[in-house]
């Protein structure tokens, strides 16, 4: 099965049909919200947003293992995340869809491993890769399929949240080799890892992070618009996506 979690402005699946909700418990607390089941261009889906219901989870609170537990429960193998991002560079523009191929991690005490505590072992997860190039690969297919254009690799940074950045932090992440920023998919992406989930991710660029570009990073009524502008491409993507992901399974699982 695929999945799909998502972010800010994107609360449910507009083409999900024959939709159905489960609630999922785990040995990690409760998901954000329950897992809504249902099909996207006839292939079986599982849609969590990770901010819950009418968006009330904050990036810093969000049970990022619950979910990723839950998805795996629920029998779901390939991960599309979806999210928000600010752009460190001036070649990623405001309304702009970004595939991620790389991170870079500068959250402080979130939860981001299953194995602690002495009845778990130590495990030193692989993490040269992070986002899963095939699942990538079909997310770029997916849209140049509808024609359009995206931006196909970039190092993405993650902070707590909620609040922006500085500008100082801004220089430092450029520095460091980073493209755009957001607050979500770590640790997301080290538990996909963990439990041996697909993982990749599509964004949508809203602002400039501060000092960069021309627009205030701040000015969020600009960013809302963008956003949703974007995600109405998003969700097009995702409409191919399931298709290409769903053949690609199928074939992996035939060998």
């Amino acid at each position: 099965m695929l999945g799909i979690i998502a972010g800010s402005g994107l609360q449910r699946l507009t083409h999900l049909e024959n939709v159905r909700r489960e609630i999922v418990r785990t040995p990690f607390g409760e998901p954000s919200c329950a897992v809504t089941l249902g099909e996207l261009a006839g292939v079986e889906v599982a849609f969590i947003n990770r901010h819950g219901y009418g968006h009330t989870l904050a990036p810093h609170q969000i049970n990022f293992r619950a979910n990723i537990w839950a998805m795996q429960k629920i029998g779901v193998t390939n991960v599309c995340a979806v999210g928000s991002v600010g752009s460190l560079c001036e070649d990623i523009q405001p309304g702009q869809l970004v595939v991620l191929s790389d991170m870079l991690d500068y959250t402080q005490g979130r939860k981001n491993t299953y194995y602690e505590g002495p009845d778990y072992p130590i495990v030193y997860t692989d993490m040269s890769e992070p986002f899963d190039g095939a699942t990538r690969d079909n997310l770029i297919c997916s849209a140049k399929g509808l024609g359009i254009e995206l931006i196909q690799d970039a190092v993405y940074a993650c902070t707590d949240g909620p609040r922006l950045e500085t500008r100082a932090e801004v220089r430092r992440m450029v520095g460091d080799g980073a493209d755009v920023v957001g607050m979500t998919l770590v640790p997301e992406v080290i538990l996909a890892k963990e439990l041996a989930l697909d993982y990749a991710a599509i964004t949508v660029c809203t602002n400039y992070a501060a000092g960069v570009g021309q627009t205030r990073a701040h000015d969020l009524k600009q960013w809302r618009e963008l956003r949703e502008r974007s995600l109405s491409q998003v969700e097009h993507v995702l409409l191919n996506w399931v298709t290409l992901q769903d053949k690609a399974c199928a074939l992996v699982e035939g060998q």
